[in-house]
């Protein structure tokens, strides 16, 4: 049986990224005569057509578009492999592409990112911060190695790990009108009153599920396009709105008047890694795990 070279496959990843043949080309630093030839020989190799080629544009096809997300994975799992070489097998060294969402990155990676470094000087830590539905694509392409994100999510082919709960506060500004955060209860809040962030944001999903928002009629129509507006809001007294226990004592929430009140157990999200079902460093992600476990389960700045 013929295989395809690592290089082709370099070369075809790096085409269906940048569509264009000399864009793909430049960036792999070879003539695009030498790179078209690598393209066609594989095409070849693999007697499949990988490319529709006009005069203005380079369409990948369907079996294309297919190939090269396994093209990806197969070079992540050969960089895994020389890593995996040249540090004797040791855990949590080399590359790691972590993808982590942003309603839980600036609160909880500045705890825990200067300790893992100390304990594990040979991990260079890629870190890829978007919403949820692009970092769990880029996992399945074979972008990134693996996600910090809040469960539940629905994920196919992935495993997953969960670390902890992360309960929701009733977030208010000082002295606000809307609701008395000592007798809250959500059947007396008023129409319009909760300002949650846009569709997109899975802490707008788990809010809604979490904290049993089910009158839609109680929930702003105008949503924050980040979390940072959405303290703005808040602290503009425009509103209330629920956010996650580990954003208390932040940088976030620094020189505002909004104030966090810890709602029930019952309220929250859980916060755990996933990574591609048989991936060869399912070992490696749990060791992870275990660290962000215990020095994340512990809520504060």
């Amino acid at each position: 049986m013929r295989l395809p070279s690592t290089k082709q496959l370099q070369y075809f990843a790096a085409l269906a990224d940048k569509q264009h043949f000399g864009q793909a080309a430049e960036a792999s630093h070879v003539s695009q005569s030498a790179f078209s030839n690598a393209i066609k020989e594989l095409e070849a190799v693999l007697d499949a057509q990988l490319v529709d080629r006009t005069n203005r544009q380079v369409t990948i096809t369907a079996a294309g578009q297919d190939i090269a997300i396994q093209a990806r994975l197969v070079l992540r799992d050969i960089e895994q492999l020389v890593d995996m070489a040249a540090q004797g097998r040791q855990p949590l060294t080399g590359d790691l592409r972590l993808g982590v969402i942003p309603t839980i990155a600036p609160f909880l990676l500045p705890r825990v990112l200067p300790k893992l470094r100390r304990q594990h000087p040979k991990l260079r830590l890629y870190l890829i911060e978007d919403q949820t539905q692009r970092i769990v694509q880029r996992l399945i392409d074979g972008d990134l190695d693996v996600l910090l994100l809040a469960l539940p999510w629905e994920m196919r082919g992935v495993e997953t790990e969960v670390l902890f709960n992360d309960r929701f506060c009733l977030a208010t500004r000082k002295g606000t009108a809307w609701v008395d955060p000592e007798n809250y209860r959500f059947d007396r809040l008023a129409a319009d009153s909760i300002l949650l962030l846009e569709d997109g944001h899975c802490l707008r999903d788990h809010a809604l599920a979490a904290c049993r928002i089910r009158s839609t009629q109680k929930v702003q129509p105008f949503a924050a396009s980040s979390l940072l507006t959405l303290v703005e809001m808040v602290d503009a007294d425009m509103g209330i709105s629920f956010l996650p226990e580990i954003a208390v004592g932040s940088a976030l929430l620094r020189n505002t008047q909004v104030e966090m009140h810890p709602l029930s157990d019952r309220s929250h999200r859980k916060i755990g890694l996933a990574w591609r079902k048989g991936s060869n460093r399912g070992e490696e992600f749990r060791l992870l795990g275990s660290f962000l476990k215990e020095e994340g389960a512990t809520k504060g700045p």
